[in-house]
């Protein structure tokens, strides 16, 4: 490759792309060319607003033609923010067209289309990575060392990525529409949750999982239901667990909970940063104290502290995540670790529906 930046495109103006517009930006390694969407005009009002916020020194280009897009020889790598029930066909085309792939999450509808796109990938030579953000932050680096060393034998992992919606959400937002997003606050929300526990457990696969559907929306009657509110368990062979919930209609929240052997560890925005030049977690051991009559519980908390910006600036995660994905552009070196979890993590989002739409009976892994 004759750059020393890797040269992307975006396939659609969706609102997550607004963020990572400024993302690849701040890369250091990565340039913008060019952003498609099926509406010219739409396509140059979102480079239009974005470059008025997070200006690039060269202006991407508005196109109106997907294909022409993954036609362009100045393209290394795209960013594919479209619709969970559209993105296939897309990352089949763009790896056919040779180029490397950064895909929204949930990566499919299901598994099967997941791992079809994965295969995709590794026929015509390109990397393949979701994005999720939060695995490329700092803060998740000293994680792993607090999850090993201070926590000790992981016995349950509990997480919590909800926000409350409103009722124009619910009828026209394509978060909620079955045909668009049809696994809902499960594939929009969840997903993260079992990133984070699939991590946390370094990608052991659970023995069996069970999930419920708590509340559902249906936007249109030809339009099936998705879930607005649901519920999952997981069960691990060292005899793990680990327990999620997300929701579009309760109040804002992002935190993980790791309980082990020696210690508890906390971590309250797990998914995006609260907004600061800083991350934090906190490492629990609690001492019980037991004097005659008084007994005493000793709180034992510490909290560390990572010189880590939010907000997609310089640094953060969002732009270590382009970071990251360019450098291995750059390299022409594949990493079969990205796509492998992101098939995991979409297999166990399977199993947990599954469930939950057979009244959450337990489904057992065996893959």
């Amino acid at each position: 490759m004759n750059t020393n930046h890797c040269r992307w495109g975006i396939l659609g103006a969706a609102f997550i792309a607004r963020k990572n517009w400024q993302a690849i930006r701040d890369a250091g390694n990565a340039t913008l060319v060019a952003v498609a969407s099926r509406d010219l005009l739409r396509a140059q009002t979102f480079i239009d607003e974005c470059q008025s916020s997070a200006p690039h020194a060269v202006v991407p280009e508005a196109m109106d033609d997907y294909n022409a897009l993954l036609a362009r020889r100045d393209i290394d790598a795209v960013y594919i923010p479209l619709p969970t029930g559209l993105r296939k066909e897309w990352v089949i085309r763009a790896a056919e067209a040779g180029k490397h792939v950064l895909a929204e999450k949930p990566v499919g509808v299901h598994a099967a289309d997941v791992a079809e796109m994965i295969a995709a990938c590794e026929k015509h030579r390109v990397q393949f990575m979701d994005g999720v953000m939060f695995m490329h932050g700092r803060r998740l680096q000293k994680l792993r060392d607090a999850v090993d060393l201070d926590v000790g034998p992981v016995r349950h992992i509990a997480t919590q990525f909800s926000f409350m919606s409103d009722d124009e959400f619910q009828r026209s937002n394509i978060r909620a529409h079955g045909k668009l997003e049809p696994l809902g606050c499960l594939g929009d929300l969840g997903w993260y949750c079992l990133r984070f526990t699939l991590w946390a457990m370094n990608y052991a696969t659970p023995l069996q999982v069970t999930g419920r559907i708590h509340s559902e929306t249906q936007q249109t009657d030809d339009t099936p239901p998705v879930p607005l509110e649901f519920s999952g368990a997981l069960t691990f062979a060292d005899g793990a667990s680990a327990s999620f919930y997300c929701s579009f209609t309760t109040t804002n929240a992002q935190w993980a909970i790791v309980s082990g052997g020696k210690g508890l560890l906390q971590v309250s925005d797990f998914v995006l940063p609260f907004h600061g030049s800083e991350t934090k977690y906190s490492l629990t051991r609690s001492d019980f104290m037991l004097d005659r009559c008084q007994a005493s519980m000793h709180e034992g908390r510490k909290v560390e502290v990572i010189d880590e910006p939010s907000s997609n600036a310089p640094g953060s995660q969002e732009s270590n995540l382009f970071r990251t994905f360019s450098e291995l552009v750059l390299s022409e070196k594949l990493d079969a670790h990205w796509p492998r979890i992101s098939l995991l993590t979409q297999r166990v989002l399977d199993a947990c529906l599954a469930s939950a739409q057979d009244g959450g009976r337990t489904v057992k892994l065996d893959f």
